[in-house]
C-alpha cells in the first residue's frame, strides 16, 4: 500500500510533467526574445550530458561558467527536452569549445522557457576563456511529446536540425547485414519515429548521413524495390526538409529545409521516404565468410593514425620522403579531420583534437596550417604550410572518426573481474554447429593481444596481459578453450582477425586457471624520446678494457670484447637519452618491487630488463651494431614547472616516470653506449627506440 507521502510525490511529479507539456504547447515567446538553439557537445559518454553550446545568429558558441547555477542548468535541460537538470560542471569538464563565448554571468530563476530569457551580460559580451566553458548533466527522463523545432520562429530555415535520435531502418532482406549500409532514414522527434520526404533530398544530405554512421561515401540504391514497398507502407513524415552542405559531421549540423504539411502528406504527395545507401570502407566491407574483412592494411599509405585507444582515433601522421611525421594543430578543424577519416575508410570526424591530446609523435612536423574544403580525397591534397617553424609535438593534431556499428563487442567479453575493465577473456565461437562462449589459450598471450581485446571492447588501452586467471572465477560453462595460438600484430580490430589455430585447437595447459585474461585502462603513458638531447650529446670515446670490467660483466660490450686484453681499447659511441612521459597516466614497471635486481656496478635496483634499444644501422637499414644495456632504473630526473617528482632509484624507492616528467640516462654512465670497435668508418643511421615488450609495457603508440 502506498503511503500518503508517496502519493503526494507522484501527484507532484505528474503535475510537473503536465506543466512541462503545457509549456511545449504554448510556444510563443515574448516579442524581442532572441531565437537560439542549444546542444550538448564535447567529451561526453551519454547523450544527456555535455558542454552547453548556443547557436545565435547562425553561429555556434559556448556559455561561461561565471555565476552559472542549477537553475540555469534546469532551463538548459528543459529547452533540450529533458525534465530537469541533475548537475552542472564548470571549467570545461567536457573539453574546450570553439568559436565565440555567447553568454556570460547567466542568472536564471529556473522558470524561463529558454536560456535567452535569462539575465546575462548580453550575447557575445564576455571576458571568459574556453577553459571556463560550462557543462550540464540532464535527467534521462524526457518531456512527453517534446519537439525541438516548435513555432518559436517562422524562419525555420535559419535553424539547425534537432531531433532525439536518427536511424537507418533496413528492409527485411537487409536486416542481418553487418554493417547495415542501406535503408529508410528515420528521425525521432516528439517520442515518435518519422520518415523524411525526399523531394528536397540531395547527395550531400546522404553523404552526411553515411558519414555519421561511419561510412566514407554514398551511392545510388535500387529505386524499384523501394517504390514497390512505398505503395504498401503508411507514410508518416517529419515536419521539415533537410539542407546539408556535405561537410557536416552529423545530421544535427545541417539546416532545416521547407516545412512539410503533415495532414494527408499534402506537401510530399509526389515524393517518397528518403532512402540512403552507404559505401563501407574496405576494412568494414562485408565478406561471405565472416561478415567483415580481415584486418585491412593499406599499401603504402600516406596518412595513418597513432596513439588512439579505440578504432578510428589517433594522432595524425603523414608520410613524406619515406619518413613519418605529424601535423601541427594550427587551423586544424573538423573539415580537415573529416578528410583524414574518410581517406582511411571511416566516416566523418566526430572531433578534431589539438594540443597533442592523443599523444605526441616523433620526427618532423610535416604539415602546418592545413586548410581543406572537406571534399579532398586525401589530406595531402589540402592546402598547407610546409614551414612548421614554431610548431612542436605538443601541438600534434589528432582525430576521432565515426565508425560503423559492427557489433564486435557482442562476440567478446571479460568475465570474473572486479570491474568492467578486467577479467578472463571469453569469446563466442562456433562449436558443433552452435555458438558457445569459451576461453582463449594463454600460450604466447601478451600485451599486443590484450591491446586488441581492449580495443574491440572499447575499453581503451591494455594495462596488462595475464596467462593465469584462477583468481577471476569466470562463467563455468565457458571454461573450455575455443581459441588457441593467438598472435596479433596490434593493428587488428578484433581478436578473430589475429592469427590463430582455427578449428584445430592446440592448448596443452588447457583453459580454466590458465585461460587468457586482460586488464584495460582508459589512459596510458606516452613515452617520447627527446631526439635533440641524443643529437647534442653524441660523441666517440676510446676507453681501455681494464676500466670496463663492470660493463663487460653486464655484457654491455660487443662479442669481440671477450677476447680483448686488459690493455686494449674499445671505441664507444656515447650519448644521453631523455625519455619524456607526455601521456595521461604515470609509467610504472610491471615487475613487482621484490623482484627487482640489484646491480653492484650502478649501485641501485633495476626494475626492467628491457626499456630502450640502441642500434647503429647501415644506410640500407641493416643493423651493424647495437647497444647491450641490460636493464634500467626509471625515475623522475626532472619535471615541468608545477609538477613534483614521485619516483627515484635511490634507497629502493618506487620507480617510474610521472606525467610531465622525464628520465635522463647521462652519457657518462656505464652501458649508455654502443660498442662500435668492430664497425668500419662510414656513414650510418643511429636509432634509439623505446621498446614496447610483449608482456611488460603498454603505451599509446
Amino acid at each position: 500500500m502506498l503511503s500518503p507521502c508517496s502519493l503526494l510525490c507522484r501527484l507532484a511529479t505528474l503535475l510537473c510533467v503536465w506543466a512541462l507539456c503545457q509549456a511545449q504547447l504554448d510556444t510563443k515567446l515574448p516579442p524581442g526574445t532572441p531565437i537560439i538553439q542549444l546542444r550538448l557537445a564535447g567529451d561526453k559518454h551519454k547523450h544527456y550530458e555535455g558542454r552547453v553550446e548556443v547557436n545565435y545568429n547562425g553561429e555556434w558558441g559556448t556559455v561561461c561558467d561565471d555565476d552559472f547555477s542549477i537553475h540555469a542548468a534546469n532551463v538548459v535541460c528543459r529547452e533540450l527536452g529533458y525534465v530537469e537538470a541533475v548537475s552542472w560542471s564548470p571549467s570545461s569538464k567536457y573539453g574546450k569549445g570553439e568559436g565565440r563565448i555567447w553568454l556570460d554571468n547567466v542568472h536564471c530563476s529556473g522558470l524561463e522557457r529558454t536560456l535567452a530569457q535569462c539575465e546575462s551580460n548580453g550575447f557575445g559580451v564576455s571576458d571568459c576563456k574556453h577553459s571556463e566553458d560550462v557543462g550540464v548533466v540532464c535527467s534521462q527522463r524526457r518531456i512527453p511529446g517534446f519537439k525541438f523545432i516548435s513555432t518559436l520562429t517562422d524562419n525555420v530555415e535559419s535553424l539547425n536540425v534537432q531531433v532525439e535520435d536518427v536511424r537507418i531502418r533496413a528492409i527485411s532482406s537487409q536486416r542481418k547485414r553487418v554493417p547495415m549500409t542501406e535503408g529508410y532514414l528515420e528521425v525521432k522527434d516528439g517520442g515518435k519515429w518519422r520518415q523524411i520526404c525526399d523531394l528536397e533530398w540531395t547527395e550531400m544530405n546522404s553523404r552526411v548521413i553515411c558519414g555519421m554512421y561511419g561510412f566514407p561515401g554514398e551511392k545510388r540504391y535500387n529505386t524499384k524495390v523501394y517504390n514497390l514497398l512505398s505503395k504498401r507502407r503508411k507514410k508518416n513524415y517529419w515536419g521539415f526538409g533537410v539542407n546539408c552542405t556535405g561537410n557536416e559531421a552529423s545530421l544535427h549540423g545541417c539546416k532545416l529545409g521547407h516545412k512539410v504539411e503533415l495532414r494527408r502528406n499534402a506537401t510530399c504527395d509526389k515524393g517518397l521516404p528518403v532512402v540512403v545507401n552507404c559505401v563501407p570502407g574496405r576494412a568494414f566491407a562485408p565478406s561471405h565468410a565472416q561478415g567483415f574483412s580481415k584486418a585491412y592494411k593499406v599499401e603504402q599509405p600516406l596518412v595513418r593514425l597513432r596513439g588512439g585507444a579505440n578504432i578510428g582515433e589517433g594522432r595524425v601522421e603523414v608520410l613524406k620522403n619515406g619518413e613519418w611525421g605529424t601535423v601541427c594543430d594550427d587551423s586544424w578543424n573538423l573539415k580537415a579531420a573529416t578528410v583524414v577519416c574518410r581517406e582511411l575508410g571511416f566516416g566523418s570526424a566526430k572531433e578534431a583534437l589539438a594540443g597533442g591530446k592523443l599523444g605526441q609523435g616523433m620526427g618532423p612536423v610535416h604539415m602546418n596550417e592545413v586548410k581543406c574544403s572537406g571534399f579532398e580525397k586525401s589530406l595531402t591534397e589540402c592546402y598547407f604550410n610546409r614551414d612548421a617553424l614554431g610548431c612542436s609535438h605538443e601541438e600534434d593534431a589528432a582525430v576521432r572518426c565515426n565508425v560503423p556499428a559492427m557489433g564486435f563487442q557482442n562476440r567478446l567479453r571479460l568475465s570474473g573481474g572486479r570491474n568492467p575493465f578486467e577479467g578472463r577473456v571469453e569469446v563466442l565461437a562456433e562449436k558443433n554447429g552452435s555458438l558457445v562462449w569459451g576461453t582463449v589459450c594463454s600460450d604466447s598471450w601478451g600485451t599486443i593481444e590484450a591491446t586488441v581485446v581492449c580495443r574491440q571492447l572499447g575499453l581503451g588501452f591494455a594495462n596488462n596481459a595475464f596467462q593465469e586467471t584462477w583468481y577471476w572465477p569466470g562463467d563455468v560453462s565457458a571454461d573450455d578453450v575455443v581459441m588457441s595460438g593467438v598472435r596479433c600484430s596490434g593493428t587488428e580490430m578484433t581478436l578473430a582477425q589475429c592469427l590463430h589455430h582455427g578449428k584445430h585447437l592446440d592448448c596443452p595447459r588447457g583453459g580454466g586457471r590458465f585461460a587468457a585474461g586482460v586488464s584495460c585502462s582508459e589512459t596510458a603513458p606516452d613515452l617520447v624520446l627527446n631526439a635533440q638531447v641524443v643529437e647534442h650529446t653524441t660523441y666517440l670515446e676510446d676507453r681501455p678494457m681494464y676500466i670496463l670490467q663492470c660493463a663487460n660483466e653486464e655484457h654491455c660490450l660487443s662479442s669481440s670484447a671477450a677476447a680483448a686484453t686488459s690493455s686494449s681499447y674499445r671505441r664507444l659511441l656515447r650519448f644521453s637519452s631523455q625519455i619524456h612521459n607526455n601521456g595521461l597516466t604515470d609509467f610504472r614497471p610491471r615487475a613487482a618491487h621484490h623482484s627487482w635486481i640489484w646491480h653492484e656496478c650502478h649501485r641501485h635496483y633495476h626494475s626492467m630488463e628491457v626499456f630502450t634499444h640502441y642500434d647503429l644501422l647501415s644506410l640500407n637499414g641493416t643493423k651493424v651494431a647495437e647497444g647491450h644495456k641490460a636493464s634500467f632504473c626509471l625515475e623522475d630526473t626532472q619535471c615541468e614547472e608545477g609538477i613534483e617528482k614521485r619516483y627515484e632509484c635511490a634507497n629502493f624507492g618506487q620507480q617510474g616516470i610521472t606525467v610531465g616528467c622525464w628520465d635522463t640516462y647521462r652519457h657518462d654512465i656505464d652501458c649508455q653506449w654502443i660498442d662500435v670497435t668492430d664497425v668500419v668508418p662510414g656513414d650510418y643511421i643511429f636509432q634509439v627506440r623505446i621498446l614496447r615488450p610483449t608482456n611488460t609495457l603498454s603505451m599509446a603508440i
